[in-house]
């Protein structure tokens, strides 16, 4: 093996052999049945407020574990959607939280909002099982109530994410 190669190799495994062998890495993601729940008590909140929505769920890998489109709800408010709850997924805060940073105390915010997949649109709600967010969901097509109508998606699993 090359000097340069040894200089990386071998912390590398000094690191792997530090591990207790019964060691286990824990993820917390969010479960299909708890997403599915979430996801429809959203948009039902929303149809009951007069609004076709969409909703999407996503993991903590900012894969799609639900989405939802409610009938005559626009087309673009899947993809609206979905940039919603991986944007409070990633920045472990709402997409609300988000837009306040990006207008007072964190102006690099704006200039996040050209990475992939990241939105500034009110909407997107992180899920959290305590401090842990297990994943992320945002509704898109109920101009001013978009949020509450995650929370009501989100109050229907409260007492699973504990």
């Amino acid at each position: 093996m090359s000097r340069p190669l040894m200089r990386v190799a071998l912390p590398a495994l000094t690191c792997a052999l530090a591990l207790p062998a019964g060691a286990q890495v824990m993820v917390k993601e969010i479960s299909y049945p708890v997403a599915l729940t979430i996801a429809t008590g959203a948009l039902d909140d929303c149809k009951a407020r007069g609004y076709a929505t969409s909703v999407v769920i996503v993991d903590t890998g900012g894969n799609t574990v639900v989405g939802l489109r409610a009938d005559n709800a626009p087309v673009h408010t899947m993809e609206n959607a979905r940039r919603k709850a991986y944007t409070a997924m990633t920045f472990k805060m709402t997409t609300a939280e988000f837009i306040k940073e990006m207008g007072t105390t964190r102006p690099v915010r704006r200039e996040q909002t050209t990475l992939p997949n990241v939105i500034a649109i009110d909407g997107g709600v992180p899920i959290k099982v305590g401090n842990d967010v297990i994943g992320g969901v945002g509704v898109s097509g109920s101009p001013g109530v978009d949020e509450p109508c995650v929370m009501a998606g989100i109050n229907k699993v409260r007492d699973q994410l504990r």
